[in-house]
């Protein structure tokens, strides 16, 4: 059968599946059997295709309800953690991925701008940091912006701020992407001439010593917000099979989801910036230690660990 029938013959069912959900056990494992069926059907037939990178999706989505039918309701903020975000990272790795390297671009500009352009770091970083961090260097404390305040009240600060950026990074991103896209560029732009400034001053090694023992999980979460954007901007852009209404919600719901989960690795990102980061003579030891296990922490979790989900629900599925 060709792939454009067989999507044709199941597509209703597909649909109301998705936007008719049920609790009910009976209900949920014969929809699983039938989806189970079909991903079988289209990994043997149509293995590369959309359609059965959908039915995937659909039958992980099952098997989560499954999963959650049988745990108790305490468990629920849990599973989301464990199971459904990192499900939702393995179902949209193209938009973590588009995100990634926008941002990456973005920051290489801002770095070749602030290098062909004097005046740039100051037109991107503003004049009072500029002359503000030009003093501290004067004085041997580059970095003594990160020791201004008291620690709880910075926490929380800089915890607020970075959820409201996230956020806005995601809800823009109803603007056909292009307004994630947007907060991706300026973020980026920021940060590619933030770090050729503190190079440029021969300060580039302490720079990423210091600022990454935050940046690591901070900008790391700016970039899956960007995704969670995108996610939102494409299923207006690209409904698929579905109405552009139900393909918005949809994108809505799972961009939400992605915005909401990563608010815990922004609160620890603020931790570090206010009570770590500020003792900028710790030493380099500890400092790679906390950024690196930032790093392998993010790898792991939105990289390494859906995709292992991903294998063992391709596994119980095949064996279905």
């Amino acid at each position: 059968m060709r792939e454009p029938l067989f999507v044709k013959q199941n597509a209703a069912k597909w649909s109301s599946f998705e936007q008719s959900p049920t609790d009910d056990p009976d209900e949920l494992a014969e929809r699983f059997i039938q989806i189970t069926d079909d991903l079988a059907y289209a990994k043997t037939f149509y293995p590369k295709s959309k359609t059965t990178a959908y039915l995937n999706g659909l039958a992980a989505g099952l098997h989560q309800s499954i999963y959650k039918n049988k745990s108790e309701k305490s468990n629920r903020f849990l599973t989301f953690w464990k199971y459904e975000l990192p499900i939702l990272f393995k179902t949209y790795q193209r938009p973590l991925l588009y995100s990634f390297i926008f941002f990456i671009i973005f920051c290489s500009i801002g770095a070749l701008s602030a290098k062909y352009d004097e005046n740039f770091v100051r037109l991107i970083l503003g004049d009072s940091y500029i002359d503000m961090t030009n003093a501290n260097i004067a004085k041997g404390d580059p970095f003594g912006v990160y020791k201004q305040g008291g620690e709880t009240l910075m926490f929380l600060a800089i915890a607020a701020n970075n959820i409201y950026v996230s956020l806005i990074t995601f809800v823009s991103g109803v603007i056909f992407s292009v307004g994630s896209v947007y907060f991706l560029f300026r973020n980026g732009l920021m940060l590619g001439s933030f770090q050729y400034y503190f190079f440029s001053k021969g300060l580039g090694i302490k720079s990423i010593l210091v600022v990454w023992i935050h940046g690591t999980l901070e900008i790391s979460a700016i970039m899956i917000a960007g995704a969670a954007g995108i996610i939102l901007g494409n299923s207006l852009l690209f409904p698929k099979t579905f109405s552009r209404m139900v393909s918005l919600k949809r994108g809505a719901k799972d961009g939400m989801k992605v915005a909401v989960g990563i608010v815990p690795i922004l609160i620890v990102a603020a931790f570090f910036e206010g009570f770590v980061t500020r003792h900028t003579e710790m030493p380099v030891w500890l400092s790679v230690s906390i950024l690196t296990s930032s790093l392998l922490f993010i790898i792991w979790y939105v990289i390494i660990y859906p995709n292992k989900i991903y294998k063992t629900l391709n596994h119980y599925a095949t064996k279905n």
